[in-house]
C-alpha cells in the first residue's frame, strides 16, 4: 500500500486544459498524459488537488500516452459537471500529500484497534476523496478479516454522521425502522410509516434503492410519488406531515457510507461492523431517537442461523445504547418472499390493499389483500408504539392494526404521498402492471417446501424490475400449501416481450419453488 507521492510544504502550481471524457464514472479520476505525470513526479493512484475558480476537488490519478496529450488533464463527465467546468478551461494542480490514514488502515490490517481519532481520520479523508477505491477495499477487507469492535464501531458510526448533513427537526418523539434486507416483497416501510405519522410519532423514513433485490423500499414507493427529496424538502414535508418515504441517496446523510457501500458491493463483503455503522450512522443522522430493526432468518435469508441472528442482535443493540438509540431488534422468518406480488407495482398493489380500511372498496384479494405483509408491519409498528409510549406493552400491533381498520393509516399515507408530490387520490387499479405475462404450472403434485428469495428475485429483476415499475411475479403458492398437478405456482409479468422471454430463461435456470426436496416448475 505504499504510495510514492510523499511531499511536503508548499508544492509547485502546474496550469493543465481540461478535456472532458465523455463517461461517467462514478468516481473522481484525473488522466495525465505520461510525460506530464514525470514532470509532476506523480504515479497511477497518487493523488493531486485540482483547483477552478475557486472550488478545490481532491483527484485520483491515473495515466495515458494517448488519451490526453502533453498539457490537457482529462475529466470524466461527470466531475466536470460537479465542478461546473467546460472542455478548454484550464484548471491549477497542485500534489497532495500521502494520506495519513494509509497509516491507520495498515494498523488494521495488522489486527490492531483503531482508536476514534483514527478512525475518524480515515472516514474524513475518504470524504475528502484521498483515498484511492483500491486502499478503501484494502480498509473494508482488513474489517472483514479482522473484525470491528463495539468501540471501533460506535466511532466508524460518530464520524459519519460528523462528516454529513444532519437533519435537526426539532420535535419528538423521533422513530425509525430497519430491515438488513434479504426477503422479496419485505415492504414494512410503507405499512409502519404511515401508522406512525397517524399515531403522531415523526418518521423520517430514508430507504434505498435496490442492488440484487427486485425492488427496494425507495424503487416501490417511487410509483406513488417522488422520492428524490433534497434534506430541506424532507424537513418541509415530515414537519407537516409527521413522515416521508425518500431515497437515500439524494441526501448528504453520510458520504463516506456511500463510498464504502460501492466498495463493499464491488467485493461481495459486508463486515459487520461496517453493517452495523452504516445503518446506525444514518439513523443518528436523522435524528432517530428510537429504532426498530428486523433481522429475517432461515434458508436463502441473509442470516440463516438464529444463534446468528441473535449475536447480530446484541451488536445492534450495544451500539445503539452508545449512540443513545432505544432500539428493539425483531428476528423473523425469512425462509420465504413476504406477501405474492415481487416487484415495484405490485408491491404498491399490496400496500394499498393492506392499508384499505374494513369495509372500502380499495380493498382487494388480489395478492392476498396484502395480509402478509400488513401483519409483520403492523407487529413493527407496534413496538415502537409501545416504546414511545403510545401503547402498553403487549398491545402495540393491536393498536396499530386498529389505526388501519379505522382509516387513519391510509389518510396519512395519502397526505404522505401528496406532500412529496404524487397523487393523493391514488387509486389501485391506476398502479402499473406489465401487459405481458407467463403462468408457470406445476408438473407434479405435493407440498411446497421453500420458495426461495434469491431466486425470486433474479426472476422478477430479468422481467425488468425495478426500472421497469409494472414487471416482477406474483407468486401462487407460500411454504406449506398443498399443490396439485396443473396448479399455477407464479406468475411472469413484463412490460416487454424480450424481457419476459429472458425472465423465462432464469426461472427455468434457476426454479424458484420446492416441492418435497423436488424442484418444480420448470418452464417448457
Amino acid at each position: 500500500m505504499a504510495n510514492s507521492n510523499n511531499h511536503r510544504g508548499p508544492q509547485k502550481t502546474h496550469i493543465r486544459r481540461v478535456k472532458i471524457l465523455d463517461i461517467e464514472a462514478g468516481k473522481n479520476i484525473a488522466i495525465l498524459n505520461d510525460e506530464d505525470a514525470n514532470d509532476m513526479s506523480v504515479f497511477i493512484s497518487d493523488r493531486i488537488s485540482l483547483k477552478y475558480r475557486g472550488k478545490e476537488e481532491i483527484v485520483i490519478v491515473d495515466t495515458s500516452k494517448k488519451l490526453v496529450q502533453k498539457g490537457e488533464i482529462g475529466l470524466y463527465a461527470d466531475s466536470a459537471k460537479q465542478l461546473k467546468i467546460r472542455g478548454g478551461e484550464t484548471v491549477e494542480l497542485v500534489n497532495v500529500p500521502t494520506p495519513k490514514s494509509l497509516e491507520y488502515i495498515r494498523k488494521k490490517m495488522d489486527r490492531k484497534s483503531l482508536s476514534q481519532d483514527e478512525i475518524y481520520s480515515i472516514v474524513e479523508e475518504t470524504v475528502q476523496n484521498r483515498l484511492s477505491e483500491g486502499e478503501l477495499a484494502s480498509f473494508v477487507s482488513a474489517a472483514y478479516i479482522n473484525g470491528f469492535g463495539i468501540a471501533e464501531t460506535v466511532a466508524l458510526a460518530k464520524s459519519m454522521v460528523d462528516t454529513g448533513q444532519s437533519l435537526d427537526l426539532g420535535v419528538h418523539p423521533i422513530a425509525d425502522k430497519h430491515c438488513i434486507g434479504g426477503v422479496a416483497g419485505n415492504r414494512t416501510t410503507m405499512i409502519i410509516v404511515p401508522i406512525l405519522a397517524a399515531a403522531g410519532v415523526y418518521i423520517p423514513k430514508t430507504s434505498s434503492r435496490a442492488i440484487t433485490s427486485a425492488s427496494g423500499t425507495a424503487d416501490t414507493f417511487e410509483v406513488l410519488a417522488p422520492v428524490v427529496l433534497p434534506i430541506e424538502d424532507l424537513r418541509k414535508v415530515v414537519l407537516k406531515t409527521k413522515g416521508c418515504i425518500a431515497w437515500g441517496g439524494a441526501i448528504n446523510l453520510a458520504p463516506v457510507d456511500d463510498k464504502l457501500i460501492r466498495i463493499r458491493n464491488s467485493l461481495h463483503l459486508d463486515p459487520r461492523g461496517l453493517l452495523l455503522a452504516s445503518i446506525l450512522g444514518k439513523k443518528k443522522a436523522v435524528g432517530a431517537e428510537y429504532l426498530v430493526v428486523d433481522i429475517p432468518i432461515g434458508r436463502g435469508a441473509k442470516v440463516e442461523d438464529e444463534n446468528d441472528g441473535k449475536s447480530l442482535a446484541n451488536d445492534f443493540l450495544q451500539v445503539s445504547e452508545s449512540l443513545q438509540i432505544k432500539t428493539r431488534c425483531l428476528i423473523t422468518d425469512g425462509s420465504d418472499p413476504i406477501g405474492f406480488g415481487i416487484g415495484p407495482g405490485l408491491e404498491c398493489i399490496e400496500v394499498l390493499a393492506a392499508l384499505s380500511p374494513e369495509g372500502s372498496k380499495e380493498k382487494t384479494e388480489m395478492l392476498g389483500g396484502g395480509q402478509e405483509v400488513l401483519e409483520k408491519g403492523t407487529l413493527m409498528a407496534g413496538s415502537i408504539l409501545e416504546m414511545v409510549g403510545k401503547a402498553p406493552i403487549g398491545s402495540g400491533a393491536e393498536i396499530a392494526m386498529d389505526l388501519v381498520r379505522k382509516g387513519k393509516a391510509m389518510d396519512k399515507m395519502r397526505e404522505i404521498i401528496g406532500a412529496q408530490g404524487g397523487d393523493a387520490k391514488v387509486k389501485i387499479s391506476d398502479l402499473p402492471i406489465g401487459k405481458y405475462l407467463y403462468a408457470v404450472k406445476a408438473e407434479k403434485g405435493g407440498r411446497v417446501s421453500h420458495v426461495d428469495n434469491k431466486a425470486v428475485s433474479r426472476i422478477a429483476r430479468a422481467a425488468g424490475a425495478p426500472k421497469d415499475k409494472g414487471a416482477g411475479m406474483i407468486l401462487h403458492c407460500e411454504t406449506g400449501d398443498k399443490i396439485v398437478p396443473g396448479d399455477t405456482l407464479f406468475e411472469i409479468i413484463s412490460e416487454s416481450e424480450t424481457k419476459l422471454s429472458f425472465a423465462i430463461e432464469t426461472a427455468n435456470a434457476l426454479p424458484p419453488v420446492e416441492l418435497q426436496k423436488i424442484i418444480i416448475g420448470k418452464v417448457e
